[in-house]
């Protein structure tokens, strides 16, 4: 190999756009690790392999590849809908350019991810969601709370000049509901506490919930793990979480206690390692990954929306504060939680960045 073919190897392998060259028999001749890591599979291993192996399509975009084989005539793509080996389908835009090498005709394809750009905008509606939210809850609790004070204070004023102590019955019933207020306002700000970082195994966490959902459901509840004991210990305030991911497990039970085959619940636990994965702004070369799959219900279309707001909630007995709680936990460790929910299928991702250091985008 020359100096100049080490240098092409080199561009091409340190390219963020992923890129994939076969050979006339749209068979895998190389993809850079952009594209492995978009499509989730190993360039060495897939050597040789035909497109449909790595990826799949339709039929009619394997007949315009072959086309552009036998016409050497380029083309582009928009808004691709591609199925990965793992399941999991990708939104593209890919441009296929023939090129013809010792008497043979490759394609060169150059595939560009529309998912992340689309991850991005709404990420970035979600955080603005986030922050407006948070400003109104403030704004609505330091109304709430100054009244409730002056409401409280004067009751106990009033239980002192009464005469009898059964009247005082009464006095104390504002004092407990002035109380009750109070403390859910102070739930709905959230914890005024700074996260106490340490570095920590995320499968630690995801343990102690286990237990505790174990003890709680009493064996109704089918825990399944599903762990990468490769992914690097992360810097989280372990206790904080424990409630975080512990809110979402709940949720995750009270909506499969509502159907009448509870014995068939289930909840999954997963953790993955992502790489060159955008939080905000921010891109972040490693990121802990965490899921909370069940087979509940689902939530409600009107409702995925606005489920991670205050006092929203699909249970006629829920306080719709356990989501708000976590996505300020989250946002907190300047990470994300995301929902995709359907009748039988809901997940939460958790996003937690590994390391310190990240580029911004």
């Amino acid at each position: 190999m020359t100096i100049s073919d080490t240098l092409h190897r080199l561009l091409l392998d340190n390219l963020t756009t992923a890129t994939i060259l076969l050979k006339s028999d749209l068979r895998l001749e190389y993809m850079n690790p952009a594209a492995e890591m978009l499509l989730a599979i190993s360039g060495q291993r897939s050597h040789g392999q035909f497109i449909s192996e790595l990826f799949t399509e339709s039929a009619e975009a394997l007949s315009s590849l072959r086309q552009a084989v036998e016409q050497a005539h380029p083309f582009t793509k928009r808004e691709a809908m591609l199925t990965a080996l793992t399941g999991q389908t990708l939104t593209v835009d890919y441009a296929v350019t023939p090129i013809l090498s010792q008497g043979e005709t490759m394609l060169l394809l150059e595939v560009h991810p529309r998912d992340r750009l689309l991850r991005i905008t709404k990420e970035e509606a979600q955080l603005s969601k986030q922050e407006t939210t948070k400003m109104l809850v403030r704004g609505l609790a330091h109304e709430i709370k100054n009244p409730l004070g002056g409401i409280r204070g004067a009751a106990q004023l009033l239980a002192r000049e009464l005469p009898e102590e059964s009247l005082k019955d009464y006095t104390n019933v504002i004092i407990e509901e002035a109380d009750r207020l109070r403390n859910l306002v102070d739930r709905m700000l959230g914890s005024n506490k700074l996260p106490s970082l340490a570095m920590t195994n995320v499968h630690e966490v995801l343990e102690r919930v286990c237990s505790l959902v174990e003890a709680e459901s009493q064996g109704c509840i089918t825990l399944v793990r599903d762990y990468d004991p490769s992914i690097p210990d992360v810097l989280i305030d372990r206790d904080q979480m424990v409630q975080a991911v512990l809110n979402i497990v709940r949720n995750a039970m009270q909506a499969i206690s509502g159907q009448n085959e509870l014995r068939l619940g289930r909840i999954s636990l997963r953790t993955r390692a992502m790489r060159q994965f955008t939080i905000g702004h921010v891109r972040h070369r490693l990121v802990s990954k965490i899921e909370i799959i069940d087979n509940g219900p689902g939530i409600a279309p009107e409702l995925q929306e606005t489920i991670f707001y205050p006092m929203v909630s699909g249970r006629p007995d829920g306080t719709g504060l356990g989501l708000a709680i976590t996505q300020n936990i989250i946002s907190q460790h300047q990470g994300l939680i995301e929902c995709d929910s359907h009748p039988g299928h809901t997940t939460f991702s958790i996003f937690l960045p590994l390391e310190q250091g990240a580029a911004s985008t």
